[in-house]
């Protein structure tokens, strides 16, 4: 059985349905019966998501994305406290 791949601003708005389930009275196993995720999912995303909007989310992607790139470029491109030294 193939999982379900969730955008961030799926996850994003079905913590919100949670949240608004939670705050309803509702207990927890019921809420992530109604929002169709495991228990253990819900807390793993809020984990990550929790009391993000989803524009706060795509901004984080773009600044996790640029840290990675600037990381990969500074292993790549040896500067002058690298101790590579060229083949030759």
């Amino acid at each position: 059985m193939s999982t379900k791949r969730y955008r961030p601003e799926e996850i994003i708005a079905k913590l919100r349905e949670a949240d608004v389930l939670l705050s309803q009275g509702s207990k927890m196993g019921d809420v992530v019966k109604a929002i169709g995720i495991h228990e253990v999912t819900y807390y793993r995303w809020r984990k990550e998501y929790g009391g993000l909007k989803v524009t706060q989310r795509k901004r984080q992607g773009r600044k996790r994305c640029t840290a990675e790139q600037k990381a990969i470029t500074a292993c790549l491109l040896p500067g002058e406290d690298s101790n590579l030294q060229p083949f030759g």
